[in-house]
């Protein structure tokens, strides 16, 4: 900012900006206040802020730096900025690409059917273990590639289906990745090592 667009206090000021499919927006300001607040304070006051420097033994008046951040606008543009479209299987789908350490919901547990007991039971545990360490979502109502879609919509990086092999064959779930679609066959005892691998790091 130059001229007529300085605040009265300010010294120098500048904007960070983000290109929304709206147009070009103020993500932050940082603005560069000189010492106008505290020599306002000291005068309103009577009690000066000056510093002293020991090494250089000299007083003076600290300046102050002002960044002005708004979350709302910095969420925005991160949703802005995930979101994705695609095609799979010939359909088109739109998606939230966050990456897994910022999506607000790591891992989607999908019971495959919800009227088997042995089942839900065992996802349910799953679930349960997963919600220790991550902010994950259940959802057992409707055929699972629907299922898979309205975790897509809402950035989901991870599904976790239990079907009728975990429970009656070989003790493994099927995960889903949200991006490539590609699928998985893990140990149930694994999921959280694996999971913790992708989503964290480590």
């Amino acid at each position: 900012h130059e001229g007529d667009g300085l605040a009265h206090y300010a010294r120098a000021c500048t904007d960070i900006t983000f290109r929304f499919p709206f147009g070009v927006q103020e993500l932050m300001g940082i603005a560069a206040r000189g010492d106008f607040d505290l020599t306002s304070h000291t005068k309103g006051s009577g009690k000066t802020l000056d510093y002293f420097d020991e090494q250089t033994r000299e007083r003076f008046t600290p300046h102050v730096i002002e960044p002005s951040l708004g979350v709302d606008r910095c969420i925005l543009a991160l949703i802005c900025s995930a979101y994705a479209e695609d095609e799979v299987n010939g359909e088109k789908r739109s998606y939230l690409a966050f990456h897994p350490s910022i999506a607000p919901v790591k891992v989607s547990v999908l019971p495959l059917v919800k009227n088997k007991e042995p089942l839900v039971l065992a996802a349910r545990q799953l679930f349960e273990k997963l919600q220790v360490r991550w902010n994950c979502s259940w959802d057992q109502t409707g055929a699972i590639g629907r299922r898979y879609r309205r975790a897509d919509e809402v950035g989901v990086p991870f599904c976790v289906t239990v079907d009728f092999e975990t429970i009656e064959d070989d003790g493994a779930v099927t995960i889903r990745d949200r991006d490539t679609t590609e699928q998985v066959r893990i140990p149930i005892d694994d999921v959280v090592d694996y999971l913790g691998k992708k989503i964290d790091g480590y």
